[in-house]
């Protein structure tokens, strides 16, 4: 009985995990928006930083408001705000709603960010605490693998691929009002709330720092095969926007496929050697992209990239956490800041490309987050430090 009670309040948290990923529906985006309003490659590359920009500044206020009004009262804050997100091209879209559309997934995906993960803890028994994050990020995943299978539906049945955020608003308010009835213990804690010096305080650990900087890159990498797969399919095997645009789910379904294994892996393997094996392979593919050609090679790197990365930031995010337990909350808007990654990284590559003339600039900075990426994982150590 009390097991069926866990399992029915973990559904509302894990349609949160569904709701996450709706900001990776700025990969897709990138591509239509750019052909829509025509703007440069460089300009393309800052619709991400509207979305990621909000996890460098808000991720640790977000931390210590949760410490202040409780980790469900964040989530429900971050489902209403990215409600609000997805209303907006029901009502009106241009190039400025279009912008304001993504800085509000971009805040709401921050607080879902913070604290979807430590009101997680409050469920189940730290020990499968690994499984449930990676099983969170399979979720996360199939909303990723939908989204642009749902843009490139309505673009080509209505002519308008912002229409999709007709769907996107239906799911978030369902979300928001399950959870609203959902009634979750979060357990009383005798630590003061956390301040801001406290939270960046924690970056002089050496375990935190790495972690923090791993999220960066594997952000960026994320973030960064998303905006750059359909553009290499244009570019490299001549396909429609269109059709290049279905890269994008290619990629994603590897990735949740990829989250499905590591869910078993991690029980099987140290969260180090999974690390380590991962980024290998991971870097190998990415050095390949660089200069493969046709359709079928650039799939089938595109497709190892995700499996290899998919699980890649609930093993840091993971090992964070269980370097210092008792700071959960600070820790969690410490590593989710680092999700500002997705906001760095493509203006880097969207100017790389323009310098060179190619997407091989683009896919040379992936390749620099994969290089570190591989640091972390001999250097990071995953020993828990009793507070």
């Amino acid at each position: 009985m009390q097991k069926e009670q866990i399992n029915l309040k973990l559904l509302p948290i894990l349609m949160g995990f569904f709701i996450m990923g709706f900001c990776d529906l700025v990969g897709i985006s990138v591509t239509y928006a750019q052909s829509q309003f025509n703007w440069s490659e460089t300009q393309a590359g800052f619709l991400p930083s509207m979305v990621f920009l909000w996890f460098f500044i808000l991720s640790i206020p977000a931390a210590m408001a949760m410490d202040k009004y409780g980790r469900k009262n964040m989530v429900s804050l971050g489902l209403l705000v990215t409600l609000a997100a997805t209303f907006i091209p029901i009502i009106l879209f241009n190039e400025a709603s279009c912008y304001m559309t993504f800085i509000l997934l971009g805040v709401g995906n921050t607080i879902l960010q913070v604290s979807l993960n430590p009101l997680l803890t409050n469920i189940v028994d730290s020990s499968k605490l690994t499984s449930y994050i990676t099983g969170g990020q399979f979720i996360k995943a199939v909303s990723s693998f939908v989204g642009p299978l749902l843009v490139g539906y309505f673009s080509l049945k209505y002519g308008s691929w912002e229409k999709s955020f007709y769907v996107y608003t239906l799911i978030t308010f369902v979300s928001l009002v399950w959870l609203f009835f959902t009634r979750i213990e979060e357990g009383v804690t005798e630590k003061k709330t956390a301040s801001f010096s406290k939270t960046i305080g924690l970056l002089k650990d050496r375990n935190i720092l790495l972690s923090f900087l791993g999220i960066l890159c594997i952000v960026g990498l994320d973030v960064g095969m998303n905006t750059v797969t359909p553009k290499l399919l244009i570019e490299r095997a001549g396909l429609v926007k269109e059709a290049a645009t279905y890269g994008s789910s290619w990629y994603f379904a590897a990735r949740t496929i990829g989250t499905v294994f590591g869910i078993f892996l991690l029980r099987k393997f140290s969260e180090k050697v999974f690390f380590k094996i991962n980024m290998t392979v991971v870097l190998f593919a990415l050095v390949s992209l660089v200069f493969a050609e046709g359709q079928s090679l650039i799939l089938a790197l595109v497709c190892i990239i995700a499996f290899g990365s998919s699980s890649i930031f609930a093993v840091i995010y993971t090992l964070a956490i269980k370097s210092k337990p008792l700071l959960t909350n600070e820790i969690s808007g410490l590593m989710v800041t680092g999700v500002a990654g997705g906001a760095v990284f493509p203006p880097l590559m969207g100017f790389a490309t323009d310098y060179i003339g190619s997407q091989q600039g683009a896919v040379g900075i992936i390749v620099l987050c994969a290089i570190f990426l591989l640091y972390c994982s001999f250097k990071l150590n995953n020993i828990i430090v009793q507070q």
